[in-house]
């Protein structure tokens, strides 16, 4: 079984992060073309769709006798982890850019562990402190970092606070369906959660005027280029193998490994969109990504 191979966690953790890096750099370009609330319905339709043949083969079993409590946790997990986390996500990525966008989401990392103490009764070390404090003050110095001409201050903040607002809301989806993960069936457990995530992305939908317009643009094949890679990459593969992060490890560790995606994000933003490494960005994810290094191995 899975949980007896060394480090399986850890591993799975690391390699959702290469695949998200490289998500990030096809959904920002799919960004310029599509609403997040439409390429988020579009990425968690095809991993939902892309999951059962898998779940087939496995022999997985498509409806369990799963308490209503523990049932309903997992949709409360879907609607804040995908329906409004991704969208937020998206939205902070099209504001600020990759480059700033991976400085951002290494909040991840202080809001999985803060929460983790305090509802999972996990532990932290000092040297752990001290990698959430430069976290933060990499979150800090970024924000104070020289603005591209075609970014407006506000849009600035507001880039900001969407990506803060998808880290936490990421944080809280999986510290809350945590303690149940080791006894249900992963792929079923993704699947619960990525349809809840829908199902909250359709109502949201429901009031955009443009709605019909929004939809279209998810059915039209020039759309594809950097959607489907990216939605392949970022939610196909990436849910499952995070999902699996957590179920096989603590979550503060697979949290710090996460966050390694960053230096994925920042690298690839730079070779593929040309996006500019200014000193500040560069000290930023250098503090930031310390930081996740000293919560996790400390």
């Amino acid at each position: 079984m899975l949980e007896n191979i060394p480090y399986i966690g850890e591993i799975f953790a690391f390699t959702t992060a290469v695949f998200w890096g490289l998500a990030v750099i096809l959904f920002k370009k799919s960004g310029e073309t599509i609403h997040p609330v439409a390429l988020n319905i579009f990425k968690g339709s095809l991993s939902f769709i892309l999951i059962i043949p898998v779940m087939l083969i496995m022999g997985n079993e498509f409806l369990r006798d799963v308490p209503f409590r523990i049932l309903i946790i997992y949709i409360i997990s879907g609607i804040i982890g995908i329906g409004l986390a991704d969208t937020f996500f998206f939205l902070c990525l099209n504001t600020l850019g990759a480059g700033l966008t991976a400085i951002v989401d290494c909040l991840y990392s202080p809001f999985i562990i803060s929460l983790s103490v305090v509802f999972l009764a996990e532990v932290m070390t000092v040297w752990q402190i001290v990698g959430v404090l430069m976290i933060i003050s990499a979150v800090l110095l970024a924000s104070n970092t020289k603005r591209p001409e075609h970014l407006s201050r506000e849009d600035f903040i507001k880039g900001f606070l969407w990506g803060a607002l998808a880290m936490l809301c990421i944080a809280v989806s999986v510290i809350i369906i945590k303690p149940y993960l080791i006894n249900e069936p992963l792929l079923w457990v993704t699947q619960v959660r990525t349809l809840a995530g829908l199902g909250a992305l359709f109502i949201i939908l429901m009031f955009f005027k443009n709605r019909k317009k929004q939809l279209k643009s998810l059915v039209d094949i020039r759309n594809w280029k950097w959607m489907f890679p990216g939605s392949f990459l970022g939610n196909y593969l990436s849910l499952i193998l995070w999902m699996a992060a957590f179920k096989y490890t603590q979550a503060s560790t697979a949290a710090a490994l996460n966050q390694t995606s960053n230096i994925f994000v920042f690298v690839f933003a730079a070779l593929f969109l040309k996006e500019m490494i200014t000193r500040e960005k560069l000290i930023g994810i250098i503090l930031a990504v310390g930081g996740a290094s000293l919560i996790m191995f400390a």
